[in-house]
């Protein structure tokens, strides 16, 4: 099958090893996706917007691979504090609420920046 890698022009992309998001056949594999800002700016202070970062830089990775939110059937969301559940779930709801793909929610000591509070991944089935 071909394998057609998405990159978000991360620098750390090339020196990890990685792409944003996957695409095998109708399957689209998005990365732990973290609320990076453009040019370096510094993420939101908050839970709620940052997973919508998150959220925005996942659809636009599906949006490239072709494929759309009612394409997602599985979600990660990785958080640091227990209490940012709520927030992160409301963003999560906006963005997928109609949809209701498989979700898991876990508590992680730390992520990569010390500043995120979630980082999130997608997978998605294209409807062909």
């Amino acid at each position: 099958m071909e394998r057609r890698l998405i990159s978000s022009a991360m620098p750390l992309e090339r020196t990890f090893g990685y792409s944003r998001a996957v695409v095998v056949g109708d399957r689209v594999i998005v990365s732990g996706t973290a609320p990076v800002m453009p040019e370096g700016v510094d993420p939101p202070s908050d839970a709620y917007a940052q997973a919508r970062r998150c959220l925005e830089i996942i659809l636009a990775a599906l949006a490239e691979a072709g494929a759309g939110p009612e394409d997602v059937v599985r979600t990660r969301m990785y958080l640091i504090r227990t209490e940012d559940i709520d927030a992160v779930g409301r963003a999560h709801g906006e963005v997928f609420g109609e949809i209701r793909p498989a979700a898991t929610g876990v508590i992680v000591s730390a992520l990569f920046d010390a500043r995120w509070l979630v980082e999130i991944e997608a997978e998605a089935i294209i409807a062909r």
